[in-house]
């Protein structure tokens, strides 16, 4: 036993590449465990395998004593002095107990202590093997579900990507070779755990890397990535080099590069945007190919409000709204967009609002204040900073003149509901 234990133990460092010395003290370990039922309670008991013959025994450390009490722990003085002549009282020797049916007993737990110092060690290789990948995207072959989640063999291991992960409008089948990005990497108590994701946006990202040699030298910079799995990508771009157009980068010759990534999504719609910091032309990008009539920034409300032509609203909002979406997504803004006749329709109302404030002054009929508004004078307060040569140039002599004259009349009587006095007398 003894020989070939040293053979198989150099098999396996030459085939799985684990230490022979490793395997050695894992056997010596599971021995001493079993060899304290067979040899008892000696004193610190120990196994020793010699690393070339393979030889094991079994040593005990026993006391050197003048007349034994323990023969578990204690050697009398004139049997130490025989094994080792210059021993002294209160030394301890090595002794060897090893039984005479140890062998029997070693076979079979050297053989389990390898076996399980091996599943051991294969583990830990393999998570020293891909515990800096995550991040990294992997490929692998399919090889059976588990409710929603798909086991994917990587050859040494074994990874899941749970349904979450995976892409909605994507379905595998058992011996299909796939690629995916590689979520997380982590040492259980089962053996390592590797998460895999083919929905995750930076799954995206770091095919636009491996495919896109400018994004791979950081001369152009992904700056932004919003995703929706199956269906459409925003990628939004930067280039810190003023000769290279990061957008010309990833679409490549003739749109190979991004033909190359969309061919892996499986068709995923993939629209690269030039990243830009003023938020204005950067939410223009995003939406494009829609074309924008006006946009509001709102930075209180962190909102940017899109006014659009009707044939543009839906190109703008997208099918069931993804495209704006996507866009506030990839921008960190909240997006509204609306038709250019509802913002027609708010003027039309705030012009028949300013009309009948206007008429409602005594003096001045509705034909009047509709010439009035249409001149851009919209509330009594602003008529009041016109002078009578404005109206006149507007209304012509005698209009001007009345509406001059009702505008006094209509100052003095807000005075006085401002400012009430009490008339006195006295007798």
């Amino acid at each position: 036993m003894n020989g070939e234990l040293i053979a198989v133990l150099e098999y396996l460092q030459r085939e799985k590449g684990i230490d022979k010395e490793v395997l050695l003290q894992a056997v010596e370990q599971a021995l001493l465990q079993a060899s304290k039922k067979s040899v008892g309670p000696a004193r610190e008991l120990r196994i020793e395998i010699d690393r070339k013959t393979g030889q094991i025994r079994a040593l005990a450390k026993l006391l050197v004593v003048e007349q034994v009490v323990n023969k578990h722990d204690e050697i009398a003085l004139a049997e130490a002095r025989r094994r080792q002549p210059n021993i002294q009282l209160g030394e301890t020797l090595d002794v060897e107990v090893t039984p005479a049916n140890f062998g029997r007993i070693a076979a079979q737990t050297a053989k389990q202590a390898m076996l399980q110092k091996i599943r051991q060690v294969e583990k830990n290789m393999v998570f020293e093997e891909f515990k800096g990948r995550a991040g990294d995207i992997l490929s692998g072959t399919v090889r059976r579900f588990e409710r929603n989640d798909v086991i994917v063999d990587l050859g040494r291991i074994e990874a899941v990507m749970p349904g979450r992960e995976r892409v909605p409008t994507e379905e595998y089948q058992p011996g299909d070779r796939i690629r995916a990005y590689v979520l997380s990497v982590d040492n259980t108590g089962h053996g390592p755990s590797i998460v895999l994701s083919r929905s995750h946006p930076d799954f995206v990202k770091k095919m636009f890397e491996l495919e896109v040699s400018e994004i791979a030298d950081k001369t152009v910079e992904i700056k932004a990535i919003a995703r929706e799995a199956g269906f459409r990508t925003k990628l939004a771009v930067y280039s810190h080099d003023e000769k290279v157009d990061p957008v010309g980068a990833c679409v490549g010759m003739k749109g190979m590069r991004v033909k190359n990534i969309v061919r892996e999504l499986s068709g995923e719609k993939v629209d690269i945007i030039r990243w830009e910091p003023q938020v204005r032309q950067f939410v223009a990008n995003a939406l494009s190919p829609a074309k924008l009539k006006n946009l509001i920034v709102d930075e209180s409300r962190h909102t940017v409000k899109i006014i659009v032509a009707p044939d543009q609203l839906s190109l703008a909002i997208g099918k069931k709204g993804q495209n704006a979406r996507l866009t506030a997504k990839l921008t960190g803004w909240n997006i509204e967009i609306e038709k250019e006749e509802t913002v027609a329709l708010g003027f039309e109302q705030k012009v028949a609002r300013a009309i009948a404030e206007l008429s409602a002054i005594p003096g001045i009929d509705h034909e009047t204040a509709t010439v009035l508004v249409n001149s851009g004078f919209h509330s009594f307060e602003g008529l009041l900073t016109a002078d009578l040569a404005d109206f006149a140039e507007i209304l012509g002599p005698e209009k001007a003149a009345a509406v001059q004259q009702a505008l006094a009349v209509e100052q003095e009587r807000l005075e006085r509901a401002a400012h009430p006095t009490e008339e006195t007398g006295t007798d």
